[in-house]
């Protein structure tokens, strides 16, 4: 499941956006490991919508999901790839108060190696992008495989 750096903790007093970093599969192919995040702590968040979320069972770990919908008791989310597990299959509904904030962007770091003009290319076509509500259309296309 997708950990995420402790540095969104730390600026979310001051400003209602903070910042995070993405560890581990489970929202690929939406966000990658390493991809970094903009989220708006305290936004309204709607079914589709990706968020960081307190781990119910490990409240002092921090999670991203994709809230898929509203139950009694809270949210149901869900991981991208389905495969990779550790959301609301594995834990239930996520209380509505452990559900901090909405990822608004994504920016993906270069990677080491990406030096040739053509990499580079690619990567400023692909690397800051919104992160939107729903599901891609490629992303459909890979879970029905």
């Amino acid at each position: 499941m997708p950990e995420l750096s402790q540095e969104t903790e730390r600026g979310r007093g001051v400003l209602p956006f903070g910042a995070a970093e993405v560890t581990g599969p489970s929202m690929t192919p939406t966000l990658l490991h390493g991809d970094q995040l903009v989220v708006q702590y305290g936004a309204r968040v709607r079914p589709g919508d990706v968020v960081v979320l307190r781990h119910p069972f490990q409240q002092d770990l921090l999670v991203v999901k994709r809230a898929a919908e509203r139950r009694e008791g809270g949210w149901w989310v869900l991981g991208d790839n389905s495969f990779a597990g550790g959301d609301s299959r594995d834990y239930g509904t996520v209380p509505e108060e452990l559900v901090l904030g909405k990822v608004r962007f994504r920016y993906r770091p270069l990677e080491k190696g990406q030096r040739s003009p053509f990499a580079v290319a690619r990567w400023v076509w692909s690397a800051a992008r919104p992160v939107l509500s729903g599901r891609s259309s490629a992303s459909r296309r890979l879970r029905a495989r």
